[in-house]
């Protein structure tokens, strides 16, 4: 067994969501739940099939987006993980569809910080063990800190024209 740290590659204001399904149609339901939730949503997705022929599987409405969603199901490599990379939107805006979708299983990670995947490999193949998402914790927030906070997640969550 060897473990390998896979850097997702998550372009200039875009989002990543990374997960494990089990069924080849999770493409097709994930593409219909990204494309029906916000029609302003700027979207690529792959699909790492884990039986049969083995194949990246993709959707996508943004062929950048999309070019980078299979760069990163390359790297990690691991069967049955979707990687979808967004724009025009925040993951939490689509976060409860995905998970409603009957194939999907888990989902590892959705961010922008930077992220890495932590793969194993066996003789049968590659899995997800886990990821590291961000950066280590570095102290308790004061009062200041609280005020930023709440005043980003109010400007955030404003309607914008």
């Amino acid at each position: 067994m060897e473990f390998e740290i896979v850097q997702v590659n998550i372009p200039e204001g875009a989002n990543v969501i990374i997960g494990h399904s089990h069924f080849i149609k999770t493409i097709e339901d994930l593409y219909e739940v990204l494309v029906t939730t916000n029609p302003n949503l700027k979207f690529g997705i792959a699909f790492n099939e884990a039986s049969g022929p083995c194949l990246v599987r993709y959707e996508g409405n943004d062929e950048e987006l999309t070019k980078v969603a299979i760069e990163n199901a390359q790297k990690i490599g691991a069967g049955h993980l979707f990687v979808i990379v967004i724009k025009n939107g925040y993951p939490i805006n689509v976060l409860n569809q995905i998970k409603n979708v009957q194939e999907v299983c888990r989902i590892f990670a959705a961010t922008a910080n930077p992220l890495q995947v932590i793969v194993v490999k066996t003789e049968q193949g590659r899995g997800v063990v886990g990821v590291v998402d961000g950066f280590a914790v570095k102290g308790v927030e004061e009062e200041k800190d609280k005020e930023w906070r709440r005043n980003f997640l109010r400007n955030v969550t404003k309607y914008k024209k």
